[in-house]
């Protein structure tokens, strides 16, 4: 009687690591992907950051360009 209640505690023992141990390797897959989602969403907030002064340089050109035709247009009408 004793030896089947040590084999039926050791039995749940090895299900009760072998449960853990799964729970643990999906919880950290879970964790990694998530840490992976969170850097590609920076990156890319960082490249649009990179470029926002490039198009606020632009826009700079542009609007001047605009106010130099209207008064190139002015001095025509």
């Amino acid at each position: 009687m004793a030896d089947s209640n040590v084999i039926v505690a050791m039995i749940s023992l090895i299900g009760t690591l072998g449960g853990s141990l799964g729970g643990i390797l999906v919880s950290s897959k879970m964790t990694n992907y998530r840490i992976q989602q969170l850097e590609n969403k920076v990156a890319e907030h960082n490249n649009f950051a990179r470029r926002m002064p490039v198009v606020e340089e632009q826009i700079k050109v542009i609007n001047h360009r605009i106010q130099d035709l209207e008064k190139e247009e002015q001095h025509h009408a």
